[in-house]
């Protein structure tokens, strides 16, 4: 997932030049309760009551303090925050596809990183929708006092959701975006997987993707690392696997079968992606890894127990959550966020009996 550069925004707070709806001078100033509570014709604590969910308040008001909030983009103080849940702190957790096995150890590596020091972590399953992604940060940013996740969005359209909560993008690197991060070298572990193949006398490989739209990160390696080995590559070696399963993989793979009869190997977006390859080669009559190796990229448990068992790219995805608890941890501190080589997770070769 690539972000787009932006130069940091910061608000000044100051109080000149206010307009009435949280902007000062053209630029929108962060709302107070004070705000909130003129807006929606109430009182402070009516506000405070509705936006942290406590106490006995009417429906109708409720909504109306929150749909204040909403519209000043109002964010509860960190103080204030702080005095409602006895001063613990919360992380957000938003990933995209809870049923996928990948995501929930990366949530097992911020889960364990989170509770070593006594924070707790509400998890958001954006089901890969970029809307479900911004609706996750308008609530996260009045519950948590940071977010860590999977977002397709912009840094400017992320900001407009986020307020002032600090923010650690997952799977982006330090250099993609302006808020903390942690990316994976998909670049180094592709060329790695490439070159294996290539070792092993393959001349004809061929790319089962997952990222619809414009080329992503595991494409644009994928065809670097063939290229670099002098090896054939267009969109006849490429095809698109919109459901990131098992089923998505053996559709693809039959596919590409047929568009490219003479492959040899197959590298998957996925490791689920790949077994369905597996499955789809057998069937028909291509014996693995003897007329078609197949690895995977994720490095999931389950590529031990299917028959044979799946060559992969293993990502730390346990290491992948601990890191972005760390970035948190300092974002919160008010240190710089890890960057270089600190802030990214290479994935190793593991070669199995598929590949």
């Amino acid at each position: 997932m690539h972000g787009v550069r932006a130069d940091d925004q910061q608000r000044d707070g100051r109080d000149t030049g206010d307009t009435g709806d949280g902007r000062v001078d053209g630029a929108r100033r962060r709302a107070t309760i004070h705000d909130v509570a003129h807006l929606a014709g109430v009182s402070r604590q009516t506000v405070s009551r509705a936006v942290n969910d406590k106490g006995e308040i009417d429906p109708a008001t409720k909504e109306r303090v929150l749909d204040a909030a909403r519209r000043l983009d109002y964010r509860p103080s960190r103080f204030a925050r702080g005095l409602v849940r006895k001063g613990g702190v919360t992380t957000g957790l938003v990933v995209p596809d809870l049923m996928n096995p990948y995501f929930p150890e990366v949530a097992a590596g911020v889960l364990e990183a989170a509770e070593q020091r006594g924070w707790q972590v509400v998890v958001w399953d954006s089901r890969t929708d970029p809307g479900r992604e911004r609706e996750a940060l308008d609530m996260l940013s009045h519950q948590a006092d940071a977010v860590v996740g999977y977002f397709t969005d912009a840094d400017e359209v992320l900001a407009r959701h986020l307020g002032g909560v600090p923010l650690v993008l997952l799977e982006r690197g330090p250099r993609q975006t302006r808020f903390g991060a942690v990316g994976i070298d998909v670049a180094a572990g592709m060329e790695r997987g490439v070159a294996h193949l290539v070792a092993a006398g393959h001349r004809a490989i061929g790319l089962l993707d997952g990222d619809a739209g414009a080329p992503g990160p595991r494409r644009v390696a994928f065809e670097r690392a063939v290229r670099r080995h002098g090896l054939p590559v267009d969109e006849s070696w490429i095809v698109l696997c919109p459901e990131h399963s098992v089923s998505g993989g053996g559709a693809g793979m039959a596919r590409l079968l047929a568009r490219r009869p003479e492959v040899t190997a197959v590298v998957g977006f996925n490791d689920l992606i790949a077994v369905g390859a597996v499955r789809a080669a057998r069937g028909a009559g291509r014996r693995v890894p003897d007329d078609v190796a197949v690895l995977g990229f994720d490095g999931l448990s389950l590529g031990e127990l299917v028959e044979p068992a799946l060559s992969t790219l293993h990502i730390d995805k346990r290491r992948l959550g601990r890191l972005a608890v760390e970035q948190v941890a300092r974002l919160r501190a008010g240190e710089e966020p890890l960057s270089g080589a600190d802030a990214w997770v290479v994935p190793e070769l593991v070669v199995r009996a598929s590949a």
